[in-house]
């Protein structure tokens, strides 16, 4: 290099500081804050004590379609028993026929229906929700909340589509948690 070219180079660089260790160019990206993610390790692992079904959980809806067979289980109900229950083996003891009636008016009617239920410990209970598919073309909308409804209840352990001459994919037999109340009058 020639002494002009220092000289120009010198110019060119004039009141420029150099880089240290620890002072890095800004690339854009965010360093990471351990304390916000501690926190939320902390926030993902908190226990829930206990659900709330208040049937007011419309928020998310699992969608069936017109002819969809339902059927769901708690976790520990024996498959021999959803069997039955599917067969019509176990004897249905009161029956419920939400169809036609507006989203509200079917939960507020299916929580009280299943309140008495469990207070007279029934075993098995139907309940008709309808199938048709909307004229509109979207799914069958009661259908879809009572198949949501159902497997929030505490009390519900099970639920398979009725027989044909129940009312089929329209309707559900639901089988019920019994408390077994000791000392009760007949």
């Amino acid at each position: 290099m020639s002494d002009d070219d220092f000289a120009l180079f010198q110019s060119a660089v004039h009141g420029v500081k150099p880089l240290r260790q620890d002072n890095r160019a800004d690339t854009g990206v965010r360093q990471r804050d351990y304390r916000q993610i501690a926190n939320r390790r902390q926030a993902a692992m908190k226990q829930v004590e206990a659900q709330k079904v208040d049937g007011l959980s419309d928020q998310f809806v699992i969608d069936v379609a017109a002819e969809d067979d339902l059927h769901w289980a708690r976790d520990g109900v024996q498959e021999g028993q959803m069997r039955k229950l599917r067969a019509g083996q176990i004897a249905f003891e009161g029956s419920l026929d939400l169809h036609g009636m507006t989203v509200e008016k079917a939960r507020e009617t299916l929580w009280s229906f299943l309140a008495e239920a469990l207070k007279l410990e029934v075993r098995c209970v139907r309940v008709t929700h309808g199938k048709a598919a909307r004229l509109d073309g979207k799914r069958p909308m009661v259908k879809s909340h009572v198949n949501t409804w159902l497997r929030q209840h505490p009390q519900v352990l099970g639920f398979t589509s009725c027989l044909p001459r129940h009312g089929g994919t329209g309707a559900v037999y639901v089988l019920l948690k019994r408390t077994m109340l000791e000392g009760r009058d007949e």
